[in-house]
């Protein structure tokens, strides 16, 4: 890992970082809970938001790694990162990675859904820094693609539910 605060994202976000944190309803009931859960738990969110990947396992699980890559072809941004908690209850599911060497920044997110009378909700938390010369220079380029990232992380869940919500 290329960070000391493993598993941060269950709990207050360390200082020192860059945050981001969404909560954003998705729809209701519990076939749209179920169907999100699952596009988080198998890489489909990730690979709905337009990232290609490559997973140590097809489920996300504690330990698990995945390679992930945003861009045209070869010219393509490689972030490596590792399963660091992993959330199965009744009503909340969801998990965290963590960087790795080679990642552009250094830090965690953190992917919840969660059923809450009846409306199903996603969180995204995120801590984050530059992890590098070229990240640092290019520190607000780097905020930015994190910011398109996570709406595209929003869409693609959206995206993935949107016939099982019976509120349309």
């Amino acid at each position: 890992m290329t960070y000391p605060e493993r598993g941060a994202t269950a709990g207050p976000l360390p200082d020192g970082y860059h945050h981001v944190m969404h909560r954003i309803q998705i729809g209701t009931g519990r076939t749209v809970f179920d169907r999100a859960s699952g596009a988080l738990l198998d890489w489909s969110m990730q690979r709905g938001a337009g990232l290609r990947l490559a997973a140590t396992r097809p489920l996300v699980e504690t330990g698990a790694t995945v390679l992930m890559c945003a861009g045209p072809g070869p010219v393509g941004i490689a972030a490596p990162c590792r399963v660091v908690w992993v959330l199965d209850e009744p009503d909340r599911r969801g998990f965290a990675y963590g960087t790795l060497p080679g990642h552009p920044e250094s830090g965690e997110e953190a992917f919840v859904v969660e059923w809450d009378a009846g409306a199903v909700w996603l969180t995204i938390a995120a801590f984050s820094r530059p992890d590098g010369l070229l990240s640092r220079l290019g520190a607000p380029v780097g905020r930015r693609v994190q910011d398109v990232v996570t709406r595209r992380y929003i869409r693609a869940v959206r995206r993935l539910v949107a016939d099982a919500d019976p509120k349309g």
